[in-house]
């Protein structure tokens, strides 16, 4: 099956051969772009290299891509998923990946170490006032930099041919323009995505774990069940 995936470019990383894995093949779509803060970036790189933060967290591979070729040291650093803890190795750079695939797990999987440390977040400009909030209530000192805003680019979706349209965030599927009586197959990354898919008027088919490979797993799962008598 041909899957869209809305997903940035500067993102897409080895989308094709994990969708080969699991027998499918995907376009990449993307229903809004990056804008990217240089100057910040920068300052953000520059404040890591003088040691003013105890550890990094990097919630998605732009950040670590724009930010990696610019340290010449880190503290503790945290990926949120393989994509992103790969882009960080890839250069050099020691980092451990959450266990699941949401920022909500940061907090808890840092446990009583959060208390009194300072906590660098280069991030989109997309509030996430709970990660804010559950790192303060466990001692911790966020310390969120905007490095990268996220806009819409308002085209409709080159969906055709597709059999499926896998939505990789929330904001992905709000800023998305596509016919959704088209009876394309809807899927949903994580939870949170479902959330707003489902405000939006769309009961997605599939819900993943956060994860690309494991939303792919669910999908085979529901194709397997729907062929059944």
């Amino acid at each position: 099956m041909l899957i869209a995936v809305t997903r940035l470019k500067e993102k897409a990383g080895k989308d094709n051969d994990l969708c080969k894995k699991y027998g499918h093949s995907c376009r990449i779509v993307s229903p809004m772009e990056a804008e990217v803060y240089t100057d910040r970036v920068v300052e953000f790189a520059d404040k890591v290299n003088k040691n003013e933060y105890d550890c990094i967290f990097f919630t998605s591979a732009l950040p670590a891509k724009s930010i990696g070729p610019l340290l010449r040291r880190w503290p503790r650093v945290i990926a949120i998923g393989p994509q992103t803890a790969k882009t960080l190795k890839g250069f050099g750079i020691d980092c451990e990946m959450l266990p699941a695939f949401y920022s909500r797990d940061f907090a808890p999987y840092l446990g009583d170490w959060i208390s009194g440390k300072k906590i660098g977040i280069p991030r989109a400009a997309v509030p996430n006032p709970k990660l804010m909030e559950a790192i303060k209530e466990s001692g911790g000192i966020p310390c969120e930099v905007h490095i990268y805003s996220l806009k819409p680019v308002n085209k409709k979706l080159d969906l055709e041919g597709c059999g499926a349209v896998l939505f990789t965030s929330a904001n992905s599927f709000s800023y998305s323009v596509w016919n959704k009586d088209s009876g394309i197959i809807p899927i949903a990354i994580g939870e949170i995505t479902a959330e707003r898919m489902k405000e939006g008027g769309v009961s997605p088919s599939v819900t993943g774990d956060g994860s690309l490979e494991g939303t792919l797993s669910a999908l085979n799962e529901y194709l397997k069940n729907k062929e059944l008598p």
